[in-house]
């Protein structure tokens, strides 16, 4: 049975308006109910949020429960529209990352059978991989918003009131179900104990430590970092998975231009041969190199991306790749 205060964060959710809470909650009974056993209710509360959400205005997204007060110092909001689909990666990596979808979309019935859906997931490799995007095609494919943590507004001098604006987040979680996102976890992942480490830090990474653990909400909590080898050891056992990313091999290469660049691209153009100048660039680099050959097509009032176009691009952002890898 739904607890007092449930109920009355569904009612208080309706008089609001805040269609977003209260499909949150709706979806926290519906849970609560399929643990107690009783499964048939669960699909019927899902079945009936699933046919409320698609009676919302055609184009119109679940309405965010923005953060206020202090949480608006800590978290960004949005509602991606990005899909796994609009990324390139390797097979592996894509089948992980489609496992999660699929656990969060059937989790009444994995919960029914006592069983937890993934939804804490640890994103390791270099920058510009794709870790970002992958938290953003998450929410997009679950129709649930992004909360971006921000770290500038999280670790403050005093590391009593960090410790403390951690747990805020995590209350958060199971307030508003979506995809809360650690950026540059390393920042308070790192590993107790090394050199340049302090107390109070120490503290911080214990209570991430014990909040995660205990964490049960319906959120996804998404960490990403291009240091894994500084997180602590204790870290990995806390997530339900760990997504490796690495630099593009040149079939992905091929495929990231020729997805960004296929309406565009004048007759002709190797693919193959692009790859082969890109090798080294991450999914962010060539990324990029694609939307200037393209913005220089338009400004010249050319109609067609030419290769010559495209490889320029990708050497001015080899080069830049270049400087700054001497000067780090």
């Amino acid at each position: 049975m739904a607890s007092a205060d449930q109920l009355k964060a569904l009612l208080k959710s309706h008089l609001e308006g805040d269609d977003q809470r209260f499909f949150s909650v709706a979806m926290q009974l519906a849970a609560h109910e399929a643990k107690l056993g009783h499964g048939k209710l669960a699909e019927e509360l899902r079945a009936l949020i699933d046919e409320a959400k698609c009676r919302q205005a055609p184009g119109q997204p679940t309405p965010i429960n923005r953060p206020r007060g202090e949480l608006a110092n800590l978290l960004t909001v949005s509602y991606p529209k990005v899909r796994l689909g609009d990324m390139v990666l390797d097979e592996a990596l894509e089948q992980q990352i489609q496992r999660v979808i699929r656990e969060q979309r059937y989790a009444m019935r994995i919960l029914e059978h006592g069983l937890s859906p993934r939804r804490k997931l640890l994103l390791v490799g270099p920058p510009g991989t794709g870790k970002t995007l992958t938290a953003s095609s998450l929410a997009g494919e679950l129709g649930i918003p992004l909360f971006q943590v921000r770290l500038d507004g999280l670790i403050t001098k005093f590391m009593g009131e960090t410790a403390a604006k951690l747990r805020q987040i995590f209350e958060a979680t199971g307030q508003t179900r979506g995809v809360y996102f650690f950026d540059e976890f390393d920042a308070i992942g790192s590993q107790r104990g090394l050199a340049n480490d302090v107390g109070e830090i120490r503290r911080v990474l214990n209570s991430f430590l014990q909040m995660i653990e205990q964490d049960r909400s319906h959120s996804l909590i998404v960490a990403a970092t291009n240091h894994a080898e500084i997180l602590d050891r204790a870290l990995f056992r806390r997530f339900d998975d760990v997504l490796h990313y690495e630099l593009p091999a040149e079939t992905q290469i091929a495929a990231l231009l020729r997805v960004r660049l296929i309406r565009f691209a004048a007759k002709g153009i190797s693919w193959k041969r692009l790859a082969e100048s890109a090798a080294g660039l991450s999914h962010a680099e060539i990324a990029r190199a694609a939307e200037e050959a393209l913005k220089e097509a338009l400004i010249h009032d050319h109609e067609r991306v030419t290769e010559a176009d495209v490889r320029k691009t990708l050497v001015e952002r080899q080069d830049v790749a270049g400087r700054l890898k001497k000067n780090s």
